[in-house]
């Protein structure tokens, strides 16, 4: 059952320098229990697609066209009174800093026994039994003795687990999780993702994991949408994309992983680098946004943008001169 499909989002940015398409045509589904991996530089418009979802684009941005069907409703339609019980309620979302979602002066029990009353009647003795369970779940020990702290008693880590705990408390269809792991050590990092790759399945909740890492989605996601410029370049199912991707700019992503692939780099040898630096996106290139940058263009792909291509039921290219399936991964 699909649980949220976008169409042609746009958003962008009105601006003295320009209009700046930070997401320009963006398309994708997703279904119960799913994971889908948005990956791309920073700058690429996956974050802007995550916050455009939840309708937390600023001025002067806005969403200027395409449909967000969440359950079958238009989020773009909805009216705000609306969109502020479907948020926290229906559709999480957990940031890259957690201290974007918790308050420091505020006990970590209040703030979450705020986050289910907001949104449901129940006593405060239920709230914080739910949100003791909620910590339980992500892995903090003595849950109900740790709701009594503050959010500086914790650790980055734990921090993180209480964000990711408060996404969870009341029963999402739907979480957007924007780098969470960004900042914490790569123990740390394997073990939230391997608890929130569990919690997704057995709680069915669908989950878009925003990231410019493709190593970190590897294990956690079941698609995978590449972000380049505003636009999705390349998109299909993690094994797809990981073993034979397509586009240069999947491959070039690839290439920066340390032994990634057949082609990985041994001891001593450097790894490939993209070449270049990502466009300015109120002032991009005609013809393919990664034109400047690719190792293969040719005039075709600076006269013309390419449309998105289907490569079969799950996968979609958009490159005038993808790379041959068979050789994509050396």
């Amino acid at each position: 059952m699909s649980v949220l499909r976008v169409e042609a989002l746009q958003t962008h940015f009105f601006t003295d320098a320009g209009v700046v398409k930070a997401v320009d045509g963006v398309s994708f589904s997703l279904d119960a229990g799913e994971v889908l991996g948005l990956v791309g530089e920073s700058g690429s418009g996956k974050s802007v697609t995550g916050f455009s979802i939840l309708r937390l684009v600023d001025p002067p941005g806005r969403v200027a066209g395409g449909r967000i069907l969440f359950q079958g409703e238009d989020l773009a339609a909805v009216p705000e009174r609306a969109m502020r019980r479907l948020r926290g309620k229906k559709i999480a979302m957990i940031f890259q800093d957690p201290m974007m979602t918790l308050n420091p002066v505020l006990r970590i029990d209040t703030q979450m026994i705020e986050a289910v009353r907001a949104h449901e009647r129940v006593s405060v003795k239920a709230a914080r039994a739910r949100a003791a369970q909620a910590l339980a779940r992500v892995g903090i020990p003595s849950p109900s003795e740790r709701l009594s702290a503050y959010p500086h008693q914790f650790s980055g880590g734990m921090r993180q687990r209480v964000a990711i705990a408060i996404a969870l408390l009341n029963g999402p269809e739907l979480i957007i999780a924007d780098e969470p792991t960004t900042a914490l050590d790569v123990t740390i990092q394997s073990q939230i993702l391997a608890e929130v790759q569990g919690l997704a399945r057995e709680t069915g909740t669908a989950l878009i994991w925003i990231t410019h890492d493709l190593a970190v989605v590897a294990g956690l996601a079941d698609r995978i949408a590449v972000m380049y410029a505003g636009r999705i370049v390349e998109s299909g199912s993690s094994k797809a994309i990981l073993t034979q991707p397509r586009h240069p700019y999947t491959a070039g992503l690839l290439g920066s992983i340390p032994g990634h692939g057949s082609g990985r780099a041994r001891r001593g040898e450097p790894l490939t680098q993209i070449p270049g630096m990502a466009p300015n996106m109120a002032h991009l290139p005609p013809g393919c946004a990664f034109a400047p940058r690719c190792p293969r263009a040719a005039d075709l792909c600076r006269a013309a943008a390419p449309d998105t291509t289907p490569l079969g039921p799950d996968r979609a290219l958009r490159c005038h001169l993808p790379l041959e399936a068979a050789g994509a991964a050396a």
